[in-house]
């Protein structure tokens, strides 16, 4: 067998063993499989979508409705885009912007934090001490004026959704050209059976343009030091084999 051959067998079996070890389901998605004219694409993939709504001030909470099955096209939340990606992108590409058909609080000064949101699952004890790592494709579209946007990782109680933890990123000014993103968590004790939350959001009102675009979303374990160090100890003694040959 080539050596290449052994060392990504090692290093498989490696990433393999600590996967095995956590609950929490590993996600991975491209967009590609989905079509603009097919409204039922992002909801088929567990997308959904909801909203929170604070006055002019962005400070007094007002009201907030949840949770509805994500749109593929249409006036709002979300899409799915073409043609805004390079090849890591491929052609589709997911399309994240506010709620304007939420015409009385946008008219009103409103500020519409809208959410575009996948449900990864329940926190289980095999999951504790594991690190989970949520990355995506982030590139600005037509947001502007007062508009915000974030990528978050949440932890949620359960049953009541309050915020447990929040890892996010600003995606407000992301710039044109695609940019990775990379939000991780570490599982502690105290969160076993509340709900892990990947998604995206846009604050805005006015009506003014919010619109950001994501691509290749994924949520997975990250090695353990003790796998990598294992992977480490076998790589040094293939090499040290092969020379003696």
């Amino acid at each position: 067998m080539k050596l290449c051959h052994i060392l990504a067998a090692v290093l498989s079996c490696a990433l393999l063993t600590n996967a095995a070890s956590a609950q929490l389901i590993t996600y991975s998605q491209n967009f590609e499989a989905m079509s603009p004219a097919a409204p039922g694409g992002l909801l088929g993939d567990g997308w959904l979508v909801g909203a929170n709504v604070f006055d002019s001030t962005g400070t007094n909470y007002l009201y907030g409705y949840f949770a509805f099955p994500a749109p593929n096209n249409g006036a709002a939340f979300s899409a799915i885009a073409t043609g805004e990606g390079g090849v890591p992108q491929g052609n589709n590409q997911l399309s994240v912007f506010s709620d304007y058909l939420n015409n009385g609080s946008h008219t009103a000064g409103d500020r519409i934090e809208s959410n575009v949101f996948r449900d990864i699952g329940l926190i289980t004890a095999a999951d504790v001490g594991m690190t989970y790592q949520f990355s995506f494709d982030a590139k600005q579209g037509n947001i502007g004026g007062a508009t915000t946007a974030t990528a978050f990782l949440k932890v949620l109680d359960q049953p009541s959704f309050a915020l447990t933890s929040i890892q996010s990123m600003n995606t407000t000014s992301v710039g044109t050209n695609w940019t990775g993103g990379v939000l991780s968590i570490t599982i502690d004790a105290s969160w076993v059976g509340d709900l892990v939350q990947i998604g995206f959001t846009n604050t805005a009102n006015n009506f003014q343009p919010s619109g950001v675009f994501y691509d290749n979303v994924s949520f997975s374990a990250v090695p353990e030091p003790t796998s990598l160090a294992l992977v480490s100890v076998g790589l040094v003694g293939l090499l040290q084999r092969r020379r003696r040959k």
